[in-house]
């Protein structure tokens, strides 16, 4: 395909929607891992150095789809929510099992959150990092709000250390749930080792509801990493 370079400002536009709507639909198909930035560029039609004129890199490409796959999926929270109602044990347990489930549903999501510290934050340049953790902040601000419209009593850093912690746990758990093929022969041959595949909806679900007991009871309100008792911690 002969290449014809866009010169305007909306056929950049969508030269870059194009790009990042192809990129979303191979990680339909195949996990973050798998998608390279030539055969992105195979199926977007265009050669990988063009391509290369919109995003800086394949991380800067993914980075935008996680921001994109989170504001969605804290949308799509914003409506499927149980009724706030009982006591805070049982609002909480009803939001960790809803945000459990609703994390569950959206794989795409998971793989990119799991990549994100490891991987996609990696071969981009500031501007690029400063955009996406302006974005990754925005996301984490609503859905800390969206979890104390539900537990009131969580004081605002709480509900933002919450979001912190369902993000870690996310990140952790989601590979244990695609074990490779060799582990899934070994759960299949040896049932004493069964127990060790980690569910990935109640390990999130365990952790939320866990997490959320400790913060209330806590009470501490302090920022996401900070040392509660304003002491340096001793290591030995």
């Amino acid at each position: 395909m002969t290449f014809q370079r866009a010169r305007t400002d909306e056929q950049r536009d969508q030269r870059r929607r194009q790009i990042l709507g192809t990129a979303a639909a191979m990680l339909a198909e195949m996990p973050v891992a798998k998608l390279s930035l030539n055969e992105l560029s195979r199926r977007v039609g265009l050669a990988k150095a063009n391509v290369l004129r919109y995003f800086e890199s394949r991380e800067a490409i993914l980075l935008q789809l996680l921001d994109a796959e989170l504001t969605e999926w804290i949308a799509a929270l914003e409506d499927s929510l149980p009724p706030a109602e009982g006591t805070p044990r049982e609002r909480g347990d009803r939001l960790a099992k809803a945000l459990a489930e609703s994390a569950a549903d959206r794989p795409v999501l998971c793989d990119l959150i799991s990549a994100q510290a490891g991987v996609l934050e990696h071969n981009v340049s500031t501007d690029v990092a400063v955009q996406h953790k302006h974005a990754t902040l925005r996301c984490a601000e609503a859905l800390a709000h969206l979890t104390r419209r539900h537990l009131p009593e969580l004081g605002t850093q709480d509900a933002f250390r919450l979001v912190g912690l369902l993000t870690l746990t996310i990140a952790a758990a989601w590979p244990y749930h695609q074990p490779p093929q060799a582990l899934l022969d070994a759960y299949a041959a040896d049932p004493a080792l069964a127990g060790l595949r980690a569910d990935f909806t109640d390990v999130v679900r365990q952790s939320i509801e866990i997490n959320l007991t400790g913060l209330l009871t806590r009470a501490e309100n302090t920022p996401l990493g900070a040392n509660p008792l304003g002491v340096d911690t001793v290591q030995g």
